[in-house]
């Protein structure tokens, strides 16, 4: 009988929380806007008239994505392995060396592969230290269009933003300039 009686944590074990919460934001969003703002480098690119727009776009778009997809996975797995916190700036750094000499070894060999490393590691670091510190300026920013009317015309505009009364004034105006003009229409015809 013992054994047929199970406890709250048997019948509702506890569970583990989701690794797949933060991959969206901490890793998908920045791949996609890095790889949307290499597209828009290269639509201003130099080289868009020898290679063409549509390919040197395309070619910096996946770059951009590449290099943003593997700096922001190396910054995540340093995350989960040392379980430290998002905000974590040793993280960025990890994050930047290990991509970095990935990178720089595909690219430049073993040279390219202790430069890369640094620069990963200098520039994700200031990425990620920058992005933290402006998350709060831009969320009020939001914040305050989205409670605020955000767009008011200036006293000295020529529109006005009318009420019931002077809507109806402007629609009899308008009518009568309409007939004016149909009846001046009429009178020429004639």
């Amino acid at each position: 009988m013992a054994s047929d009686e199970k406890t709250q944590d048997q019948l509702n074990p506890p569970t583990p929380p989701s690794s797949s919460d933060p991959w969206k934001e901490r890793i998908f969003i920045p791949t996609l806007l890095a790889g949307i703002a290499g597209g828009a480098v290269g639509l201003i690119s130099k080289h868009r008239k020898v290679q063409g727009l549509s390919k040197i776009a395309a070619t910096y778009a996946f770059n951009s994505a590449v290099v943003a997809g593997c700096y922001c996975g190396a910054r995540e797995f340093s995350r989960v392995t040392r379980t430290g916190q998002p905000d974590d700036f040793f993280n960025s750094v990890l994050g930047g060396f290990a991509s970095g000499t990935i990178l720089g070894r595909l690219q430049g060999g073993r040279a390219g592969a202790v430069r890369y490393s640094f620069i990963f590691a200098a520039v994700g670091t200031a990425v990620d230290y920058a992005t933290l510190e402006l998350k709060p300026v831009i969320t009020n920013f939001f914040m305050e269009m989205k409670n605020e009317d955000w767009f008011k015309v200036p006293e000295w505009s020529p529109i006005r933003v009318l009420d019931e009364e002077a809507v109806a004034a402007k629609k009899a105006q308008e009518q009568q300039i309409f007939r004016r003009v149909h009846n001046l229409n009429k009178e020429d015809s004639s």
